[in-house]
């Protein structure tokens, strides 16, 4: 089974892979244009980024929002063993292209790992255990089988059984639930909201004031949390949170995370959440000028989360 610890980045382990096999455009989350296999000029010898502690000054927001999930280390430490991209420059375009896939891959150990720990989805924790083995053993593949994979086909039937896993869940939080299901809650006032229980999978959450509001038990897979305001609302409990999601949010001392996910250190600097960005966001770091699993309107969740 694995281990949540396995699935956070350990940077000190890995290649800088974020920094040179993904894209990202200037814009507001970055300073500068880069390419995929372009090492970021911020990248040092040592595989260290160089204004790790002034990257929001410096104009690369989006290198603190982006989390791999500790695909980074999977692929330097066990798929090349150890490799790098610089010694080894010929596979490097091999190791670029297994990033994503991987990064995926941890993302639904993730999501199952949490299944698998709530006692409410009892009825379904042996097939969400043998899910999980199944894809922790495809993350141990050689580069070739990797990228021969169809994630969208795991992808698919991972989210079966988190959608049952949610309901199971949720039946707890009495009476109506609300759902907002692939809601556009763009810029929406719920300072104080009561959504516990609530149906929040693949929402536009972009911008909107969640201040005070009470999100225990509430599903937020695939939801789009960036710019929004988290001051004192409370996730403890909240159903498939991810570090990505919570970086890409503000928040104070008062917010209440799920345990397992950090709190972000740009939140200590955070007054209030910004003011509203313009509909559609900024490019991300990831595909040409986006950022996997969080760019434009794309979801972190399973595939199909929003429409399932």
């Amino acid at each position: 089974m694995s281990e949540t610890s396995e699935l956070r980045a350990d940077c000190a382990n890995c290649f800088g892979l974020c920094c040179v096999a993904l894209a990202f455009s200037r814009s507001t989350d970055f300073a500068i244009d880069k390419a995929v296999g372009d090492p970021c000029p911020n990248l040092q010898q040592d595989f260290r980024c160089g204004i790790h502690d002034k990257l929001r000054p410096k104009g690369f927001q989006g290198c603190t929002v982006y989390d791999c999930f500790g695909a980074g280390q999977k692929i330097s430490q066990v798929t090349f063993v150890g490799r790098n991209w610089r010694e080894s420059p010929d596979g490097s375009r091999q190791m670029f292209a297994a990033l994503p896939v991987m990064r995926q891959f941890h993302e639904l150990l993730w999501y199952l790992s949490e299944a698998l720990a709530r006692p409410a989805a009892r009825p379904v924790h042996r097939q969400v255990a043998a899910e999980l083995e199944k894809i922790e053993r495809l993350t141990l593949s050689d580069v070739d089988t990797l990228l021969g994979l169809d994630v969208a086909a795991h992808r698919a039937e991972v989210n079966v059984l988190l959608l049952r896993t949610s309901e199971l869940v949720r039946a707890e939080v009495r009476g109506m639930k609300k759902d907002r299901r692939g809601a556009d809650l763009f810029g929406a006032r719920l300072k104080g909201a009561d959504l516990r229980g609530a149906d929040l999978r693949g929402a536009y959450l972009i911008a909107a004031d969640l201040s005070g509001a009470d999100l225990r038990l509430a599903d937020v897979i695939g939801a789009d949390f960036r710019d929004t305001n988290l001051a004192g609302a409370d996730l403890t409990d909240c159903l498939f949170l991810t570090q990505t999601q919570v970086n890409a949010a503000h928040g104070d001392a008062a917010t209440l995370l799920p345990a397992g996910l950090e709190r972000p250190s740009h939140w200590n600097k955070d007054a209030t959440a910004p003011a509203t960005p313009a509909r559609g966001g900024a490019p991300r770091k990831g595909s040409p000028a986006r950022k996997p699993g969080a760019s434009g309107r794309r979801r972190p969740g399973p595939a199909g989360s929003r429409n399932k």
